[in-house]
């Protein structure tokens, strides 16, 4: 695999954000794409991206084959969540690995989980998406959604070898659909994509990123 760019990244940071003031679009109102309730809060923001993501996963599910569906688990996640995650992952890898410096250890946690402060979900830039059929039931791409490199010996990385092949054609079929509308994939994690936050401006070279953290109520 060639070398990845991970969220903790020097040049991910210094991407400045050029808030836009988009709000969030209810992905739950989109069709062909359907929202699992695995991750639901009683507001709701799981299911909400910025309305920019929001029509780029809208044109992403018409690229799909007759009868495969957008599987959308999470969108939007609260700064105090994503705080918590990370450091919760974080503490795991401590235990595990007691020898580590912060430097590192910070490092690692960010292959699963970005640092809160640059956090592409915190922003509502973000969404953990997988393939179903018309009737939701979910398709094999190799790994579940949010399993961690240590759980799933790598395969949760976008390109990782050993998965099989029917996998790895699913992988192919959601890349296409998904990067043909104009997001980027975290390439540690196959179901993480995003748009208008600061490493999908790296990626693309935009000046910007267009959106930065955010409130369900903007």
């Amino acid at each position: 695999m060639p070398p990845i760019i991970l969220m903790n990244a020097p040049e991910v940071a210094r991407i400045p954000v050029e808030e836009c003031g988009e709000p969030l679009a209810d992905l739950r109102e989109l069709p062909f794409v359907t929202v699992d309730p695995r991750q639901a809060d009683p507001a709701g923001a799981y299911a909400r991206v910025r309305e920019g993501v929001a029509w780029r996963l809208a044109r992403a599910a018409r690229l799909l084959p007759d009868g495969v569906h957008l599987l959308v688990t999470e969108g939007y996640r609260p700064l105090e969540l994503q705080i918590r995650y990370f450091e919760e992952y974080a503490a795991e890898l401590r235990r595990a690995h007691p020898d580590w410096p912060e430097d590192h250890l910070r490092t690692q946690t960010s292959r699963s989980l970005s640092p809160p402060e640059i956090g592409p979900h915190v922003a509502g830039a973000a969404v953990d998406v997988t393939l179903c059929t018309a009737a939701g039931e979910e398709l094999d791409l190799g790994t579940p959604v949010d399993a961690s490199p240590e759980e799933s010996d790598g395969a949760c990385y976008t390109d990782a070898p050993g998965i099989d092949e029917r996998a790895r054609a699913n992988r192919r079929t959601l890349c296409a659909a998904l990067s043909t509308a104009g997001l980027v994939n975290y390439p540690t994690e196959w179901w993480h994509w995003s748009y208008g936050d600061r490493y999908w401006a790296l990626l693309t070279g935009a000046r910007t990123a267009l959106y930065g953290p955010t409130g369900l109520d903007g």
